[in-house]
């Protein structure tokens, strides 16, 4: 999906929202068995709750790989439900030397058709380059994450710039609008608006809204552009909506809710 569709789905529905599949057995809700049978049924249901409201889905590979060889495959028949008009994310968070970066390029965006995957900058270009050579995929580089060790490296000093400054500032170079994304944290309101001076077109896909405590209407303000600009991504507070057997219901209640949010924050230019 190039970032034109993009817009035009966010527009369409008006939500910037992107849905989380982070799915484990052991939180399968009542109703539902707890192996691979289950797993498969939940995530349908909650996609058809959710398809309506949803721009976007991310699905977190270390939530499918630790079940192994299943792991994968329901991983894969999970991508293969999403609906056509979304934005299909691996959050894998790779980031490895140019050969193994390749590898995982067509693993990700081959192998298996997402659209877009998040990596890490860490090891400089020759480690993004592979992805970024795809066309209509979308590298999502790390920039200001919104867990409690953010500050370790991120907020550090290097050559007069925070080093997340540093990072957005370099990782531009190799890539452009239409191909590359940052993920900057809810819960750093205040510095994602600095961010959005640095990127202006640029899309942010935003993690740290709800269970982590950011505020849907602060980063909004602070961080939408004439295009939206946004991928606002809930997880848990979707998927787990309720233990019961009313889990699809309320998730697409929650949905609902945060899409209906969305659209009333919505100032396009």
């Amino acid at each position: 999906m190039n970032k034109q569709k993009l817009i035009q789905e966010i527009l369409s529905k008006r939500s910037y929202l992107c849905t989380g599949l982070d799915t484990q057995i052991e939180k399968l809700p009542q109703g539902l068995e707890r192996n691979g049978k289950g797993l498969m049924q939940f995530n349908r249901d909650i996609i058809d709750a959710t398809k309506d409201h949803s721009v976007a889905y991310k699905v977190n590979t270390a939530f499918y790989e630790q079940y192994g060889k299943q792991g994968w495959e329901w991983m894969e028949e999970t991508l293969h439900y999403l609906p056509q008009n979304t934005l299909k994310i691996a959050d894998a968070k790779r980031g490895d030397i140019g050969n193994t970066s390749s590898m995982y390029a067509k693993a990700f965006f081959e192998t298996l058709p997402f659209d877009a995957i998040t990596v890490a900058p860490y090891m400089g270009e020759d480690s993004l380059r592979p992805f970024l050579e795809f066309k209509d995929k979308w590298v999502i580089c790390l920039a200001l994450t919104s867990n409690a060790g953010h500050a370790d490296f991120q907020l550090g000093e290097y050559e007069g710039k925070k080093l997340y400054e540093r990072v957005i500032e370099t990782v531009c170079k190799w890539g452009n609008e239409e191909n590359l994304m940052f993920v900057v944290g809810a819960t750093r309101a205040e510095m994602v608006g600095e961010i959005r001076k640095m990127i202006p077109n640029h899309f942010l896909l935003v993690p740290g809204v709800g269970a982590q405590g950011g505020s849907l209407s602060d980063i909004t303000e602070a961080a939408a552009n004439k295009e939206v600009g946004l991928l606002v991504n809930s997880s848990r507070g979707i998927l787990y909506a309720s233990e019961g057997e009313d889990y699809a219901e309320a998730a697409g209640i929650e949905a609902k809710k945060l899409a209906q949010e969305m659209s009333g924050l919505i100032r396009v230019v």
